[in-house]
């Protein structure tokens, strides 16, 4: 590679339903479109693993970063809700470098999501939803690592996932889910006291009510942008 050439960062997104990439140059600016194939059911480490080099043999790079729906330490998996208990103890980073020949750094997703979307200024709040229900905390641009607050209790002896995930949209319809997710915002304030509150994921288009002046919806390329953090 000459000296003058940009490092290229393919940004991989798994999520419950979609895999994502998109090549980025070492500013974080999109160098291609954003690809997607399904996430295959079950999500076991082998098929999801093949999806994603399906997906990078078609792109020019030469690292790789990965956000993963889960608590994620130093590359290797500590919980895999939305996906497969098969998942549990991988070092995703070192199979993904053994096949693709590219170094490659893994992290949570909503963490990654919160790199591309905060502004480093206070306390911001980052909430994805999806599949499941993603959370980053983050104080004056430092992430709080393994926020994980999706599996913590919300209402009714359920968790912010159970109440807030696709699963709960689908089951309870739009209009219960809205009220959920206003009472949840309206929590969520009073336990952090963030500066601002800002939701990601593939469900933020179902939000009907008029979100307080401190949150705002940010576009789900940034779980891809964010990626680029992981090089910082």
């Amino acid at each position: 590679m000459k000296e003058s050439q940009q490092l290229r960062t393919l940004a991989v997104d798994i999520g419950g339903s979609g895999i994502k990439v998109m090549v980025l140059d070492e500013e974080g600016n999109p160098l291609s479109d954003r690809h997607r194939l399904k996430t295959p059911h079950p999500a076991k480490p082998k098929k999801v693993i093949e999806t994603i080099v399906t997906l990078a043999e078609q792109q020019e790079y030469e690292r790789v970063s990965v956000g993963f729906p889960g608590v994620v330490q130093n590359g290797v998996i500590k919980t895999a809700v939305n996906l497969h208990d098969d998942w549990l103890d991988r070092n995703l980073a070192n199979s993904l470098e053994e096949i693709l020949s590219k170094p490659v750094k893994v992290a949570n997703d909503a963490d990654i999501q919160g790199f591309g979307a905060v502004s480093g200024k206070g306390v911001e709040l980052v909430i994805t939803l999806g599949t499941g229900f993603g959370s980053a905390l983050f104080i004056n641009g430092k992430l709080v690592p393994n926020l994980e607050m999706g599996h913590h209790p919300f209402r009714k002896k359920e968790t912010y996932e159970e109440q807030l995930g696709r699963a709960a949209f689908e089951k309870h319809g739009a209009k219960k889910w809205n009220l959920r997710l206003e009472k949840a915002i309206s929590h969520l304030d009073r336990l952090f006291s963030y500066d601002a509150l800002l939701i990601g994921g593939g469900e933020a288009k179902q939000i009907e009510f008029d979100l307080p002046a401190n949150a705002k919806i940010v576009p789900n390329i940034t779980g891809l942008l964010g990626g680029i953090k992981l090089w910082s």
